[in-house]
């Protein structure tokens, strides 16, 4: 069968009982702060499981794109050099929401996967995992579905705490979570791997395809499970690994669907395919990017954009690695509609858009690499060991738009590693203010259905008295809370924000004569407003007034950025054109955040312009002005609405700015918190412009005291430079380019020495093959390499001597990594998985391979130098 056919077969089992067919959503979840991208099939119905949304089905099939490069789901680094690793895959689902569980679940999928009129796997060749103490699954599959009790593996919690197992999930650390069964296919004795609980089990023998989630339990924040009171199924069984099994190889990468790929990725790059894991990169790497443009992501240095950038580049790299000039990537995508375009027309419809995309990123990237290598060169040319500082690896990142792992693929060409640990310390700062801007993270706990309303009192002042009307706690609702519980309160009245339209909750605290509650967000829920937040002093219960006392400080610098949006906007369309429309914003103390619809990127000049206008409007200080009008008369005075708000049949109009030709400079529709006079905002200063999706850009700005802060640190970084380059400030510019100019020619000098030292290693290592049984062979050790050096190590004697048998173990401080390929003359004798197996069983590790080329890693210890002293002999005798 081909993938296309499985994907059909599969949506079409679960019609036939009684499931709708659902489409794939997108790859970027709607309205869901959690996730970055869309990684399971379930995503889409995480409300219907939450019990917050009810649709007019109870059960649902669908075959789900997803991606996995970036925030905890992260397989960029593996993908071409493993066999089931990807960037962008398929999940073939089946759901129940409160319809049937356990029983029916099983029997579908065994069904499924092995009755002749569907697939039909062999039942000899599947094995299950349960859950350690799910008795009620083992039954079903032990006594309903008959499959023999060794054929059922109870897993336990095997990741270091209660309920943490490969076969326990969870939506997150609180929320609906539960038991899940696995489907285990055994690919065969002829390669190295054992069943799920043993030591092998990361081999690649027995292959997950069927994961049965039974959702029945809802966790509450001190770890109690709760029976849900209506227990749902979630499953997956991703396309690429069932059509591996199909289609009777081992790796995805050789089934129908990527072949095509590969194919076209050698012609593009002019070479033959011989199994370059750049070429799995590319062709893996095509589908991720083309997918994610098509759902309106484009590239940029945040978010989404920075992960797909990151994909585009290493694509990019390892094409080049291959051979491939000029801009080519974007050639992948007529080979992907090809194989993908009939399941998914978007890719078709959004085609030049695509292909556009993809060219100017690949362009773009030419010229960072240029100016960013010749950075990585300076560096490299002064660094003392095998390790690129973290400090360095966050500038490439930060100044030139190198992503980490680039830089680290840069390094393991030369034989060397980054400090990531320091690189993390630098991003510290960064992903501070990116928690303000939006977390991937909930307490679904937190989720609460408050009834009642809250009056806001808090456009002219940041305190106020209200009375408690109702306390949540663990998502159930109390009459009292005392010192350290964390709660969310609701008042009758309040002069705390919720956050709204872009701008972030209200911090401060409540107090009364029996206790303090300090409140870290505010948010709405229905016509409530629900303060957020924990208990610091006493105890505080329900019908008790409190002094409500908002964080003034952090109000006024809120006020100030939501004030600068507005005029910000009116600045834009003056610019750029009336076609500006907002599409989106982010209102916080720190900074704000404002994106807009333009289809090209904002010039340096017009960005000046546009902050020349806002200051103009800064400094005139006019009066800002509030009325609370019916809508048609709203539209009539000219207000524009902001996008995602949702208007009554009164509105709250904000006008702002100079009047000319008797029109404000500014007028909008805002029920947020703003200045009283625009001259309040002080200085405005935009910091980026960037692309967020297609025919979206995003501007970021600071105002106030966070404005003049950031032009007095640019301004000692300009005197620290000049103090060092002993400039005059109108020659910094040129001091610095000389003095890059002079590290290039430097560089260029040590690298010649380098290549030097490094042909004389290569040498060193030729002189020690040796002759066991007619065969040319090659057995060293190497100290200070940990496996993706010692892998690049061997691909360069490969190339030397084909016709050999190489083995070779790379020392890492408490680590032994092993490499061995055997040329096909000699694998009728001796296979590489046999080396490693032996090797890795002799150390106390665990390895294996194909009979050309296998891998495998053990820890240090004793035995190391003997084993490795005694292979010479083990070959002989095979």
């Amino acid at each position: 069968m081909t993938s296309a056919e499985i994907r059909e077969a599969f949506l079409s089992f679960f019609e036939s009982k009684g499931h709708t067919r659902v489409a794939s959503s997108s790859l970027v979840p709607h309205n869901d702060p959690t996730l970055l991208f869309t990684n399971a099939g379930m995503n889409q119905f995480k409300d219907c499981f939450l019990g917050l949304e009810k649709r007019d089905y109870t059960r649902a099939t669908t075959s789900q794109k997803c991606v996995r490069a970036g925030g905890k789901h992260n397989d960029l680094d593996n993908v071409g050099y493993t066999a089931r690793h990807h960037t962008f895959f398929e999940m073939l689902g089946n759901f129940s929401f409160g319809d049937y569980f356990k029983r029916e679940a099983i029997h579908y999928a065994w069904e499924f996967l092995t009755s002749e009129q569907w697939l039909g796997l062999p039942k000899d060749k599947l094995y299950v995992t349960v859950y350690h103490t799910d008795d009620e699954a083992f039954d079903i599959w032990n006594k309903e579905v008959g499959l023999a009790a060794e054929r059922i593996i109870r897993i336990g919690d095997n990741k270091g705490e209660k309920y943490a197992s490969d076969n326990f999930w969870a939506m997150g650390d609180t929320g609906p979570c539960g038991p899940c069964s696995e489907i285990f296919f055994d690919h065969g004795e002829h390669i190295w791997g054992g069943l799920p609980g043993t030591p092998e089990e990361d081999g690649d023998r027995f292959i997950e395809i069927w994961n049965n989630v039974f959702m029945q339990f809802n966790r509450t924040a001190d770890g109690i499970l709760h029976a849900l009171p209506a227990p749902s199924v979630d499953t997956g069984m991703g396309l690429e690994r069932i059509s591996a099994v199909l289609q009777h190889v081992n790796s995805n990468y050789d089934i129908d669907l990527f072949q095509h790929l590969l194919k076209a990725a050698a012609e593009i790059a002019g070479i033959q395919d011989e199994g370059q894991p750049s070429l799995r990169v590319i062709a893996d790497h095509a589908r991720s990017c083309c997918f994610l443009i098509a759902d309106g992501v484009n590239p940029s240095n945040e978010g989404r954009g920075y992960v797909l950038r990151r994909i585009i580049r290493r694509a990019v790299r390892h094409g080049n690695k291959l051979g491939a000039t000029g801009t080519f990537f974007y050639k992948m995508l007529q080979p992907l509609i090809d194989v993908m375009g009939q399941a998914y027309p978007e890719l078709a419809v959004n085609q030049s858009r695509i292909e556009a995309t993809l060219i100017k990123e690949e362009e773009q990237f030419a010229k960072t690499l240029e100016q960013g290598l010749k950075v990585l060169e300076s560096e490299l040319s002064q660094l003392n060991g095998n390790t690129i500082p973290g400090e360095v690896v966050f500038k490439l990142y930060d100044t030139y738009g190198f992503p980490a792992d680039l830089t680290a693929d840069i390094a393991r060409e030369r034989e060397l590693t980054i400090d990531e640990n320091g690189f993390e310390i630098e991003m510290a700062a960064q992903r501070q203010r990116a928690r303000e801007a939006g977390k991937f993270a909930v307490d679904y706990n937190s989720i609460v259905k408050v009834d009642g309303a809250t009056q806001f009192d808090g456009y002219d002042a940041t305190n106020g008295q209200g009375e408690i009307l109702a306390i949540y706690k663990d998502g159930e609702q109390v009459e009292e809370v005392f010192e350290g519980d964390e709660a969310l309160i609701v008042l009758n009245q309040t002069p705390f924000y919720a956050e709204s339209g872009g701008q972030v909750g209200d911090t401060g605290i409540f107090k009364n004569d029996t206790g303090i509650f300090e409140v870290h967000d505010t948010k709405k829920s229905g016509n409530a407003f629900v303060h957020q937040g924990v208990v610091t002093v006493g105890h505080l219960k329900t019908t008790q007034s409190v002094q409500a006392i908002v964080k003034a400080d952090l109000r006024a610098a809120i006020s100030r950025n939501h004030s600068a949006t507005h005029l910000l906007h009116a600045a834009l369309r003056q610019i750029l054109g009336s076609h500006v429309q907002q599409k989106g914003s982010l209102v916080a103390s720190e900074m704000l955040r404002f994106d807009f619809s333009h289809d090209q990127a904002v010039t340096f000049e017009q960005l000046q312009q546009i902050e020349q206008l806002v200051n103009r409007e800064v400094i005139a200080n006019t009066i800002v002005q509030t009325e609370i009008l019916d809508i048609e008369s709203a539209k009539q005075k000219g207000a524009m609405m902001l996008f995602g708000e949702k208007y009554g049949e009164t509105v709250r109009v904000l006008t702002m700015g100079t009047v000319n030709n008797d029109v404000p400079f500014s007028v909008e529709l805002c029920g947020g918190i703003h200045v009283k006079r625009t001259g309040d905002i002080g200085l405005f200063k935009i910091v980026s412009e960037g692309g967020v999706a297609a025919g979206i850009r995003r501007i970021e700005a600071i105002t106030g005291t966070v404005a003049l802060e950031s032009a007095q640190k640019a301004d000692r970084t300009i005197r620290q430079i000049d103090a060092l380059l002993k400039a005059q400030k109108d020659q910094t510019f040129d001091r610095v380019q000389a003095t890059v100019d002079h590290a290039v020619q430097l560089q260029k000098h040590i690298e010649q020495l380098n290549q030097k030292l490094a042909n004389l290693q290569a040498v060193e290592l030729l002189n020690q093959v040796q002759d066991i049984n007619n065969r040319r062979t090659l057995i060293a050790s190497q100290q200070a390499m940990d496996a993706k050096a010692l892998r690049h190590l061997h691909d360069s004697i490969r190339s030397k001597m084909d016709d050999a048998i190489i083995v070779l173990a790379g020392v890492d401080a408490d680590k032994v990594s092993l490499i061995a390929s055997v040329a096909k003359q000699h694998q009728a004798n001796i296979k590489a998985g046999e080396i490693i197996k032996h090797l890795a069983t002799e150390l106390g590790g665990k390895g294996g391979g194909k009979p050309d080329l296998a891998q495998g890693g053990a820890p240090l210890n004793e035995k190391f130098e003997q084993v490795i002293a005694a292979l010479p002999a083990w070959l002989a005798q095979q």
